[in-house]
């Protein structure tokens, strides 16, 4: 098993040693804008390293709105920021799966997710594996509450869809870690990533504030058992300056 962190983004290969990190995420343009990705000054090391590397997407795309001031340009930054992963060697793109407004109906939020992997597929398909990402809130999210997650996947997942487990967003969300891994396994067939973090707030709270392991609210040892069992890349993503920590605690519980 190989373990690492999200880390900055002009830099993730000093960022990557200073953490004793095997794998490392980090976004490829602002989390917060719609701007295209540039190419990165580290792509050609990276493509040649060792590293495992995965890119995240900005916050802003949300490809299940019903909004068409939303929907669209989502649709088009997944494409982009899936060929700019590619460029740097990127194992897969991580997108969170979105949510409609409480008037609107989740199924045609699930419908507007197939309708972004039916076009690319007819377009020759990513460049990299899309993995959606569960959530933490949100009454209408797509990727919140697992019983809508296996609709998602019934729509997404003949298209070799990926699935990344984050267990803040988990935690938050009311779903249980204990057997969370068969559960998603059950839905989704698989465990592309694991976002290894602890959660600042209470089970079932929503609020996705994420802690550095033991500095939360979810025992350790849960979060040992997830990596155990997920056998798939883990990334923490939580508080930089407790990064290195967290690995080692995991890379020495895990063996």
């Amino acid at each position: 098993m190989r373990i690492g962190a999200h880390v900055r983004d002009d830099d993730p290969l000093s960022a990557a040693a200073e953490r004793g990190a095997e794998v490392v995420q980090f976004f490829l343009s602002d989390p917060q804008s719609w701007k295209a990705p540039q190419p990165h000054p580290q792509a050609e090391q990276l493509r040649g390293s060792e590293l495992e590397v995965f890119i995240h997407s900005p916050y802003t795309i949300n490809v299940a709105s019903l909004n068409n001031r939303i929907r669209i340009p989502s649709r088009k930054a997944v494409v982009q920021q899936a060929k700019a992963a590619a460029e740097v060697g990127a194992r897969g793109l991580v997108v969170h799966g979105g949510h409609v407004t409480k008037d609107d109906d989740p199924a045609e939020g699930i419908a507007n997710w197939r309708k972004l992997f039916e076009r690319q597929a007819a377009d020759g398909g990513f460049d990299v594996p899309i993995l959606i990402e569960n959530t933490a809130g949100g009454a209408n999210a797509m990727a919140r509450r697992f019983d809508v997650l296996a609709r998602l996947w019934d729509a997404v997942g003949e298209f070799g869809a990926g699935f990344c487990l984050d267990t803040c967003h988990a935690h938050a969300a009311g779903e249980e870690l204990l057997d969370i891994v068969d559960r998603v396994k059950a839905i989704t067939g698989r465990i592309d990533l694991v976002h290894l973090n602890d959660s600042r707030d209470a089970f079932g709270s929503s609020r996705d504030r994420h802690a550095n392991i033991g500095a939360g609210e979810i025992d350790p040892e849960l979060l040992v058992a997830v990596c155990a069992s997920a056998g798939a890349p883990v990334v923490v993503e939580t508080p930089g300056e407790g990064q290195a920590d967290d690995i080692a605690f995991l890379r020495e519980r895990i063996g």
